[in-house]
């Protein structure tokens, strides 16, 4: 089975050419990834070629428009990438027969709730970006019936623009961070994620089971704070090299204003895609720590 990432630049899909090799179970995983440059998701027809011409069993969106505060100001490109950039995919998959996983986040969510958000919860975005990507699962639920639209949260990798190293480079710069610490989510790995996007595409290529689609997330385990997030990644810091942690004052939201809106709690509920597909939640320590050891490598 091949597999079509468009995205390929970004933290999940670059990831997801890693997995370009042997799985776990020996078998072969075929990617074959674009770059925006080469499918551009504004481009309906450069998406329609690459669909086409792919020869692949399953296509995999993990391109997007995550500049959540610059979307505030660039609503037009926002909404050109993540409602309507899905909307072509999706249209693209329908004329070849092709099923779907496309990427999407817990800003979805309002995040005025105490509990864990379900996949049939009502979504509410407070910010441009999470109503982008919200428009966007739905021309995709609209357009294709074999589709499985995967929320995720938090996502860092040893590369790209995440707050793991948006905190190391501050760290190597100050002896005193201010970190939010109202907020509370679920840090999650972009290797975890992109391992969890095969495994579905994997189960609706295979198979016409209603069950293996729909909407389904998929984060790590374990709750916290970006002010703990940032705790750990220090903690991590200092077993590796040795360095001490910086200060680190916890802050409210408030004192920290930013143009776009977010969710205070965006923790969700994981238990569709483990019964549905048989994918647990990852401990995001543990895939923090062998993050942490390949950039404290570098």
């Amino acid at each position: 089975m091949r597999i079509l990432v468009l995205g390929a630049d970004g933290q999940v899909g670059t990831e997801l050419r890693a997995l370009d090799a042997a799985d776990r179970g020996g078998r072969r995983i075929g990617i074959a990834a674009l770059s925006r440059r080469q499918a551009d998701l504004t481009d309906p027809d450069a998406i329609h070629a690459a669909v086409r011409a792919s020869g692949c069993s399953a296509v995999i969106n993990a391109a997007a428009y995550t500049a959540v505060d610059r979307a505030e100001s660039d609503r037009d490109t926002a909404f050109a990438v993540n409602r309507d950039g899905p909307r072509h995919v999706a249209e693209a998959c329908m004329r070849a027969g092709l099923p779907l996983v496309h990427l999407s986040t817990d800003y979805v969510f309002d995040g005025t709730g105490s509990g864990a958000y379900g996949e049939d919860d009502p979504t509410a975005p407070i910010n441009l970006y999470g109503l982008s990507k919200r428009d966007g699962e739905r021309a995709v639920a609209a357009v294709l019936p074999r589709h499985a639209i995967v929320r995720t949260s938090w996502v860092f990798a040893s590369h790209g623009n995440n707050f793991v190293r948006t905190m190391l480079r501050l760290g190597s710069e100050r002896n005193h961070l201010r970190v939010v610490a109202d907020q509370t989510g679920c840090p999650t790995a972009a290797a975890d994620i992109a391992e969890a996007a095969v495994t579905v595409a994997r189960r609706l290529a295979a198979d016409d089971d209603p069950r293996s689609t729909g909407v389904f997330h998929y984060t790590s385990a374990e709750a916290t704070t970006w002010h703990g997030f940032a705790t750990a990644i220090f903690d991590e810091r200092e077993r590796l090299t040795g360095l001490p942690p910086p200060q680190i004052d916890a802050i409210a939201t408030s004192d920290f204003p930013t143009p776009a809106r977010r969710p205070a709690h965006s923790v969700l509920d994981c238990r569709r895609i483990r019964e549905r597909h048989g994918i647990p939640q990852p401990d995001w320590r543990r895939s923090l720590a062998a993050v942490m050891e390949r950039l404290c490598a570098s």
